[in-house]
């Protein structure tokens, strides 16, 4: 990480307090970033800060769900009154909470799978971004999913919000590109995280989607994190609107 220098920025993480999110902080604290770390329950981030700040870097947590205006007002003013400002915002919370066909899937789920990994994305892309463009500029990046560009079966409304996803990094790109800021998205394959849980723990499941990765297993978060911290760092700043597959060859 010592090659993708961030010393001195600030950068703010949703769904940061396990899995990829922390992988994401862990990894911009290595490269020199301060990092506001942020998902709805206060105890798991700060469990997820003192582990930073144990690895020598330093954190922020603020509980805040991303799909809610005010909180995430909250959270960047909060940001800004620690470190004067955020550079570099990453969207990863993201919720799925439906495995069925999806003609079973109940309208509930489908509110709630659109308000976390659409809204919460939309809005706080849009507040980063304004705030950026009065700053002078920054990098956003959105984890999406290789379930954007390829559907999985049974999980439907999942794989259609990670293509708006994918759909909403590209327009965010082209319209604030004038602005100095970039906007990039991630596509990890199948990772061995707690949201993961109910595919990598089903040895059924597995046995059905290794043979379709090429290189046979699936991703630990920190094969993640490092392409998340190259699409905000200065190593990549003639990319914008982006979709990075880090995925074992799946999409290939």
């Amino acid at each position: 990480m010592t090659q993708l220098p961030l010393n001195g920025k600030v950068a703010l993480i949703t769904g940061a307090s396990r899995g990829i999110g922390l992988a994401i902080a862990q990894a911009y604290v290595a490269a020199g970033a301060k990092v506001v770390l942020s998902s709805r329950k206060q105890e798991g981030l700060d469990e997820a800060a003192s582990m930073i700040r144990e690895q020598g870097g330093e954190a922020l947590p603020v509980a805040a769900h991303s799909s809610d205006s005010a909180a995430v007002q909250s959270l960047v003013e909060q940001a800004t009154a620690e470190w004067g400002g955020i550079d570099i915002v990453v969207n990863n919370a993201a919720t799925n909470p439906h495995f069925g066909h999806i003609v079973d899937t109940p309208l509930s789920m489908v509110d709630k799978t659109i308000e976390v990994n659409i809204r919460g994305y939309f809005q706080t892309s849009q507040r980063a971004a304004t705030m950026m463009r009065d700053a002078g500029g920054g990098a956003i990046v959105n984890t999406a999913s290789i379930n954007g560009d390829r559907p999985a079966p049974y999980q439907g409304i999942y794989s259609i919000t990670k293509a708006a996803v994918i759909s909403m990094t590209r327009a965010f790109a082209k319209e604030c590109a004038d602005w100095k800021i970039r906007v990039n998205a991630v596509l990890p394959g199948l990772t061995d995280t707690r949201f993961a849980a109910a595919l990598t723990s089903n040895e059924r499941m597995l046995k059905m989607i290794l043979p379709l990765i090429p290189m046979a297993r699936i991703a630990e978060p920190e094969e993640i994190a490092p392409a998340i911290a190259f699409l905000a760092s200065d190593a990549a700043s003639y990319i914008t609107g982006a979709c990075l597959p880090v995925d074992g060859g799946f999409l290939a």
